[in-house]
């Protein structure tokens, strides 16, 4: 009884351990949003104790760069949103891109 007793207080205290030899989480994603004439981009990274600044681009079918911000995400937050209205918007795949330090996320979205 002892032995079981303790195999299941080992196995309930390790399946609540964290991994944190995990690599860091950098994604982006973009939203479509038809009836609110809206495309909302978001990107993600692990929650870090100071500010990170990085580099939003939108890039069009064309290859221009469509709109490059520079935007600050405090200490803490793990992500951050941008958004687009679709009217007046190029047709074709765009890009959306994340420049944090020397790493680059990118996800590509369709207008059609």
């Amino acid at each position: 009884m002892k032995k079981l007793l303790s195999s299941l207080l080992l196995v309930s205290t390790m399946s609540f351990c964290e991994t944190f030899d995990e690599a860091p989480l950098y994604s982006a994603d973009c939203l479509i949003l038809q009836d609110e004439n809206s495309i909302i981009c978001k990107y993600e990274h692990e929650r870090l104790e100071e500010d990170i600044k990085i580099t939003v681009k939108w890039i069009a079918p064309n290859g221009e760069i469509s709109r490059q911000r520079d935007i600050v995400i405090p200490a803490g937050h793990g992500s951050v949103y941008d958004f687009r209205y679709i009217e007046g918007r190029e047709k074709g795949i765009w890009k959306f891109k994340v420049t944090e330090g020397d790493i680059e996320t990118e996800t590509s979205f369709s207008i059609e």
